[in-house]
């Protein structure tokens, strides 16, 4: 069960659409939600991760502690490796919303999981 408000991490180029690859984001948008409710808390600036054919290891640390606090991170796309590392700390990575509106996509995400659905 869901303890409301829920906090949920969104990674967006334009604050509009979750429309960020997990490893291309610069910024977390933080996001308060209940089932009727979506609020911008702030923004969490991050290093990139995803740097070609390697990644940065502090990149991720860095992501990891900055949206630790997150019940779900939802992204346009995401690796294996990341996602693990995301479950580790209890955050959920959830891709099928890529490219959907940020509110509508995040109140349906509440009302889903709360009605028992599992939602990725």
């Amino acid at each position: 069960m869901l303890d409301l408000p829920v906090k949920l991490a969104v990674a967006s180029q334009e604050g509009v659409a979750i429309s960020e690859h997990f490893g291309h984001a610069k910024r977390f948008w933080i996001y308060s939600v209940t089932p009727d409710e979506c609020r911008l808390l702030e923004q969490r600036e991050v290093e990139h991760y995803c740097l070609g054919n390697h990644s940065s290891k502090t990149a991720m640390a860095g992501i990891l502690e900055a949206i630790k606090d997150c019940h779900a991170v939802f992204v346009a796309k995401i690796g294996d490796g990341p996602v693990e590392k995301l479950e580790a700390i209890g955050v959920h990575a959830v891709t099928g919303y890529a490219w959907e509106t940020i509110d509508e996509s995040l109140i349906d995400y509440v009302r889903r999981t709360m009605a028992g659905e599992v939602v990725s």
